[in-house]
């Protein structure tokens, strides 16, 4: 839930409504120094700017356990695991528990380059103009709705090997085993391959979103001739 409070705000400033009017006022009609195939451009480069500059740190090692925007904490029905493990005495078992968690993600995220890829490449004016004159999370919408479900099924897999690889599955089961065992507990057994999965692709959008806000907000994070054209419409 913090992720995703902190995710709408950055769209929301992203795509300020004033901003937006501003930018709908100039779009092409007629004569104009940008057409509609700029504008589209325009947008489609600071999406691929995004993917390719902030998506790509998070395959690096620690680029979810370090960051704290998207860093992955246990889900609910574990966190009384975690914390009753710690208080008996194994607060490093329970820290690799939630590293290796962050580590699966990591390994799956490289899958997702070339899904947004093919999704930035549909964007037409029209999609661009809906873009601009959406709501405050009109762009991770259009995101979520082109890619949510390739990169679902590109990620569980990837995750679910990464467990096997790191031997996440039998850390866990370890760690489950002894708390299931306590007296007084209620026994639990999440699904790790599923939330890992959701996790991970609330923070690739998480990402993508803190780029698109450099890029409407900075000029200097404007690096191409096409981003500083386009985006100037909005200054």
């Amino acid at each position: 839930m913090k992720k995703k409070a902190f995710l709408f705000l950055i769209i929301f400033q992203f795509l300020a409504c004033g901003e937006l009017q501003q930018v709908v006022n100039q779009l092409p009609q007629g004569s104009t120094t940008l057409g509609n195939t700029e504008i589209a451009n325009g947008l489609r480069e600071a999406l691929e700017m995004g993917i390719t500059k902030q998506v790509k740190k998070l395959t690096q090692t620690d680029g979810f356990y370090k960051n704290e925007l998207v860093k992955i904490l246990l889900p609910e029905e574990l966190q009384k695991v975690d914390q009753t493990l710690r208080d008996i005495g194994l607060a490093e078992l329970a820290d690799e528990g939630l590293k290796i968690l962050n580590r699966a993600a990591e390994d799956a995220v490289g899958e997702a380059t070339p899904i947004f890829v093919d999704a930035v490449k549909g964007i037409d004016f029209e999609d661009a103009k809906q873009i601009l004159m959406g709501g405050e999370d009109a762009a991770t919408q259009y995101l979520n709705q082109k890619t949510a479900s390739a990169l679902y099924q590109k990620f569980s897999p990837v995750i679910q090997q990464s467990f096997q690889k790191v031997g996440a599955d039998d850390i866990w089961k370890g760690l489950i085993d002894r708390y299931n065992a306590l007296p007084l507990t209620k026994n639990v057994n999440p699904d790790l391959t599923d939330y890992v999965t959701q996790e991970a692709l609330e923070g690739v959008y998480a990402m993508i979103a803190v780029e698109e806000k450099e890029i409407r907000t900075k000029v200097s994070a404007r690096s191409t001739d096409l981003l500083r054209s386009v985006f100037g419409l909005q200054d």
